[in-house]
């Protein structure tokens, strides 16, 4: 490995390098997140998303740079004989030997009653005094040391805080961010779930963030360099209801900004998730790994809007470019080109060509067209009823009578028709709802032929009404449209994975993780994608993820449920779903865990609960549950009806692990060729 260590100190950074067994991987969680709250950079795994020469290169070049390795040492190092993590470690012993005797690198860290002379792990460790974590809590005074050791090798940089846009007050709080995160990716709810009839319910609250002020870290810092973060604007309008109309022409502005092909513009969902909290962009920007942030305020009046940006460099911490921009409400689809194109001029930035037609493609230039289209987008974040999700497609209804041309509207609109058909147990109106949004999709894409969202909600519609060829095609062609949108990556992983291509997917979903990394959704669309690829240990840690940055979206604790269930270990799996237990997910996976546990009377009352939720709409899971039950005769009946039925279920069907005991019955095989899966 001598080759490969570097001969000198001058390539260091400030970062932390934690290395753990994939069983302590939510202790090491807790760990990260005490040390990043203090402002630490922290080299940290977090969906254990693990294999390929790429990742294992970055892993060697982290070793190799790292201001500080801290192993996470437990019974579960103890008793591993292999593991990726024992290649770490080695890594971490042999650069130890070019460093100083006096120089701190090796932090072991053991979080059990692990003996401090264990004898697997290196004799390098065991010569060093260990930091004991009980349970894997990391006091202040652990942070404190971290923060001293890494000063004594860098030396302090300023705290950067977030100038004042205009003369803006504190940002308003808003209940329920998080609910509009749930909707962020509500048109392909349907694809991220892990059982299809599950309708969108649990509001959610957001991530755990440390109530005091953060600041930035006294670390070196080295993100993309063109990476770039959309705070949401200050509605300055002294209106609250407006807020819709700042928070809109923000992601407006965020969209804009992803068509500069050299720009990695970080996604809504984590962009916002800082609105309303007093954060130093320094925080902000390690957080989203983004060298620059864009932020903002928003002044409407009758005809007019004032808009106020200014472009801070997150490494230096300096104010890069600002500007005040005064129009015509008419005029918004022109400034969102005129603010993209001075925010790449300022980032140095070469603009290959004019992006004003990638950005104004599908877009209206009627204010009130517009402003309908905001609302929608607004209703359609936190529509969590069958109600809402009707006010949304009524918003987008009135931009399109406002300007019939509206390409982007009649996607949208699309795809919450889409959205409402999972709110439906009558299967006519489903159809009725499919159809609607299949006419939609199609006037979007003969308006726009190159729009990827009207790509992306055709592809949602047809994969709902089971033509799974060319809705592959569909979530193909959004994504090549859009490669810098979270979106249509996580689309498009969903699917590709319920079509048993795992490496596409789970290449796509990691991609979506570096541009929404505090979006659970996105964790959770890619565990489904692990999941169906059945490398459930990889799953099991994207799901956690997912949980740790929302407990309260219970429906993850089934889907975590649902691969322990598939590994084998019941018991873990009844834990997991059994907080989901109100949830018609976790109803599904009692019905299967209980059976396992020889609970049969509680296995059967979970299906008779799933069954007076859902009746026949709950087909392909009933089928499902007697496949795991050895029941393949009603397992088969099931499945016929869920045919019958047109079941968007059996989208599943080629990957989900809980049919495996019906796929050699010549009747599963014949709606497995009936449903013409594409290869």
């Amino acid at each position: 490995m001598g080759d490969e260590l570097p001969e000198t100190a001058s390539t260091w950074t400030g970062a932390v390098f934690l290395s753990y067994a994939s069983q302590d991987a939510e202790t090491a969680q807790r760990i990260c997140e005490a040390l990043r709250s203090a402002g630490v950079e922290v080299w940290f795994d977090q969906s254990e998303l693990r294999g390929g020469d790429a990742w294992d290169q970055l892993i060697r070049k982290q070793i190799k740079t790292c201001a500080l390795f801290v192993p996470i040492i437990s019974r579960n190092t103890h008793a591993r004989t292999e593991g990726y993590f024992r290649l770490e470690w080695k890594l971490a012993v042999d650069r130890s030997h070019l460093i100083m005797a006096n120089k701190a690198f090796l932090v072991p860290v053991v979080i059990d009653s692990t003996r401090d002379d264990d004898e697997n792990v290196p004799e390098k460790f065991r010569e060093l005094q260990w930091t004991r974590l009980e349970a894997g809590k990391a006091p202040s005074e652990f942070v404190k040391r971290i923060l001293q050791l890494l000063s004594a090798e860098l030396g302090h940089s300023p705290t950067m805080t977030r100038g004042p846009v205009a003369a803006r007050p504190r940002r308003f709080p808003r209940l329920g961010l998080w609910l509009a995160v749930a909707v962020l990716v509500a048109p392909i709810a349907y694809l991220l779930v892990y059982k299809p009839w599950i309708p969108k319910s649990n509001p959610a609250s957001p991530p755990a963030v440390a109530a005091t002020r953060e600041t930035a870290s006294t670390g070196p810092f080295a993100p993309p360099p063109h990476s770039i973060a959309v705070l949401p604007f200050v509605n300055m309008s002294g209106d609250a209801s407006q807020e819709y109309f700042s928070d809109g022409l923000t992601e407006e502005v965020l969209d804009s900004l992803s068509h500069v092909n050299a720009l990695q513009v970080a996604a809504r969902t984590s962009a916002f998730s800082f609105k309303g909290k007093d954060t130093d962009i320094g925080v902000i920007a390690r957080r989203l790994n983004v060298a620059a942030v864009l932020e903002g305020s928003v002044r409407r009046s009758s005809h007019t809007v004032r808009i106020t940006a200014q472009l801070i460099n997150a490494v230096t911490g300096f104010h890069v470019w600002s500007e005040t921009y005064d129009r015509d409400l008419g005029d918004v689809l022109k400034l969102q080109t005129e603010i993209a194109s001075a925010v790449a001029t300022a980032l140095k930035v070469s603009l290959l060509k004019d992006v004003s037609e990638d950005i104004e493609l599908g877009a209206t230039r009627n204010p009130a067209a517009f402003d309908a289209y905001l609302r929608g987008r607004k209703i359609g974040r936190t529509a969590l009823t069958p109600e809402a999700t009707q006010d949304a497609i009524s918003a987008y209804t009135e931009a399109i009578q406002l300007d019939p041309n509206y390409a982007l509207a009649f996607a949208e609109r699309s795809l919450e028709l889409s959205n409402y058909a999972t709110f439906d147990a009558v299967r006519p109106a489903v159809h009725g709802a499919y159809e609607r949004a299949l006419a939609d999709a199609h006037a979007a894409l003969a308006l726009a032929p190159a729009l990827a969202v009207g790509h992306y909600a055709l592809g949602v519609v047809l994969a709902n009404s089971l033509k799974f060829a060319p809705a592959k095609e569909e979530y193909r062609r959004a994504m090549e449209l859009a490669p810098g949108s979270a979106r249509m990556l996580v689309g498009y992983s969903r699917n590709a994975a319920s079509m048993g291509h795992a490496t596409e997917a789970i290449s796509s979903g990691r991609r979506a993780i570096t541009l929404d990394p505090l979006n659970f959704h996105v964790y959770r669309g890619v565990g489904i994608a692990l999941g169906d690829a059945r490398r459930y240990p990889e799953a099991i840690a994207a799901f956690k993820t997912s949980i740790s940055l929302e407990p309260s979206y219970v429906r993850n604790h089934a889907l975590l449920g649902q691969v322990y269930y598939a590994m084998g270990n019941f018991e873990a799996a009844r834990s997991a779903c059994a907080v989901a237990s109100a949830d018609m997910a976790g109803q599904f996976c009692l019905a299967l865990t209980y059976q396992r546990l020889g609970r049969r009377g509680d296995a059967e009352v979970m299906l008779q609960r799933l069954e007076s939720s859902v009746g026949e709409k709950g087909a392909y899971d009933y089928a499902c549950i007697y496949a795991q039950w050895g029941d393949k005769a009603n397992a088969l009946q099931w499945l016929e009806r869920a045919v019958q039925l047109r079941d968007s279920g059996l989208l599943y069907l080629k990957v989900d692990s809980d049919l495996d005991p019906l796929r050699a019955e010549p009747r599963f095989q014949a709606i497995e060729r009936d449903l013409k899966f594409p290869d």
